[in-house]
């Protein structure tokens, strides 16, 4: 699970140009916004990453007016992506300890944004959860990412475009085909558009052919989803992983690059091949500021980046969103500001 809210320390504080009453926060790799005064280098706080959702308690009134919600925003002209209070907020008996969760014990919980007009047919008949023999796709966001960073600095990456979109995954084992959104398994119907795209792009004999046990991994995009912001006609899939059921490993990029260009199946825009990873986080939040390599005209919403030589590390497991994957998503900040995220 996502820490939405963690105790965290202040470890940066700047001046903003032309800005008297707020400062610019550093938290873990996240910049903030705050007020002068409110806290000092090395100072512990409680951190609420954007999509924080918190509930109505007097001690946020006035976030009412905002639904509760943090995004990212920009204040004089810097970006601010979370919020930061003090330590006196939480529980009386909470232990206070630096990276502990406290998204529970303040009663915060994800937003999710609903569904828009004409919104495509997501959900549909339910098998059950999403299978237990296939990881889930969710990246972690590299603002928390800094010991994977100095962990892996120097070494050789690929850069994809992160697409707004749906996660879909289509899989064969023993013979059995099926269609998964993020976090469920899918009945075939006719009306869904996770098979409906199944169908269109011939994906189950496409995995057959590949005459063992598989899984693709991509971005549902197009119409109704996510109110198409890429203002594409119809809907597809664009592929990131191919994922070898029976080992537990992902296909290595050189060879699932080429076995997608011979099997006909798009894959998700590919930036740079050869990226010697940075320890930087600014650095890398700064390349993510790109327009879509799909539709030149709007922000892409980020980038994913994972070594060229895949690699699991179990040490960082829990960091890395609990796959143990050395793969990350850096998110458009300028996307976010663009769409009120």
């Amino acid at each position: 699970m996502r820490k939405l809210a963690s105790i965290q320390k202040i470890t940066g504080l700047e001046a903003i140009e032309g800005a008297d009453n707020i400062l610019k926060a550093k938290v873990l790799g996240w910049e903030l916004v705050i007020k002068k005064g409110e806290f000092e280098v090395g100072d512990y706080c409680i951190y609420c990453e954007v999509d924080s959702l918190l509930p109505d308690k007097p001690e946020f009134e006035f976030l009412k007016s905002k639904g509760f919600r943090i995004k990212t925003i920009r204040l004089r002209g810097q970006i601010s992506q979370g919020i930061c209070f003090p330590l006196s907020f939480l529980p009386a008996n909470f232990e206070i300890e630096e990276g502990a969760d406290c998204t529970e014990a303040l009663g915060i919980t994800k937003y999710e944004p609903p569904f828009g007009p004409g919104s495509a047919r997501l959900g549909g008949d339910l098998k059950g959860g999403g299978p237990s023999f296939i990881p889930k796709t969710d990246e972690t966001r590299v603002q928390i990412l800094q010991n994977v960073l100095s962990k892996y600095k120097g070494q050789p990456c690929y850069i994809a475009e992160k697409l707004d979109g749906s996660s879909a995954t289509y899989y064969i084992k023993d013979g059995i085909f099926g269609v998964c959104s993020r976090n469920f398994e899918l009945d075939e119907s006719e009306e869904n558009t996770f098979w409906q795209v199944a169908k269109k792009l011939n994906i189950e004999e496409k995995l057959r052919s590949l005459n063992g046990n598989y899984a693709f991994q991509g971005e549902l995009v197009g119409e109704g989803v996510q109110y198409n912001k890429m203002r594409l006609k119809g809907n597809t899939v664009f592929f990131f992983n191919i994922f070898k059921i029976d080992t537990r490993e992902y296909v290595p990029y050189a060879d699932f690059v080429k076995l997608m260009k011979q099997l006909d199946l798009p894959i998700v825009p590919i930036l740079n091949d050869n990226f010697i990873l940075t320890e930087s986080i600014t650095e890398l939040v700064e390349m993510s500021k790109i327009k879509s390599s799909i539709r030149p005209e709007i922000w892409a919403e980020g980038i994913v980046i994972r070594l060229l030589e895949d690699k699991l590390d179990k040490y960082l497991l829990k960091d890395l969103g609990g796959h143990g994957r050395v793969s990350f998503k850096v998110i458009n900040p300028e996307f976010l500001l663009k769409y009120n995220e």
